[in-house]
C-alpha cells in the first residue's frame, strides 16, 4: 500500500536542509508507520536526492514523525537551479513510498 493511504504530509526548507513531516490520519496507525518508515527507507527512497544523512524525530502524542534530510536541496535555494529549490514535492514523493499493510 502507499503510505499516503496512512498519512498526510508538509515540507519545510532551511538552506540545503529539507524538512518532511509525515501525520497519521488515525493514531492508531503511529506504531506501524514508526516500523516501516525509518531514517534508512527515508534515505533509499530520496537516494538521488540526499547526500547528507537523515535524521528522523518522533512525536507519538500527535501521532507524527519528522525527518530532516541533510544536504537534500542542490546546494539551498538561493544557491540552485532545480526547479523544486524548495523541496516542497518532497511531501508527495515521500507518500508514493510503499509499506506493508497494517494488521489492525
Amino acid at each position: 500500500m502507499k503510505l499516503r493511504e496512512l498519512a498526510h504530509s508538509r515540507t519545510g526548507d532551511k538552506g540545503n536542509t529539507s524538512n518532511i513531516s509525515l501525520i497519521a490520519f488515525d493514531p492508531k496507525h503511529f506504531e506501524h508507520l514508526r516500523t516501516h518508515v525509518t531514517e534508512a527507507r527515508v534515505k533509499a527512497h530520496f537516494h538521488e536526492l540526499v547526500q547528507g544523512e537523515v535524521v528522523r524525530y518522533e512525536m507519538p502524542n500527535i501521532g507524527a514523525l519528522n525527518f530532516v534530510l541533510l544536504h537534500a536541496l542542490g546546494g539551498g535555494v538561493t544557491s540552485s537551479l532545480a526547479l523544486d529549490a524548495h523541496g516542497k514535492s518532497l511531501s508527495s514523493a515521500l507518500l508514493d513510498l510503499d509499506i506493508p499493510e497494517p494488521t489492525l
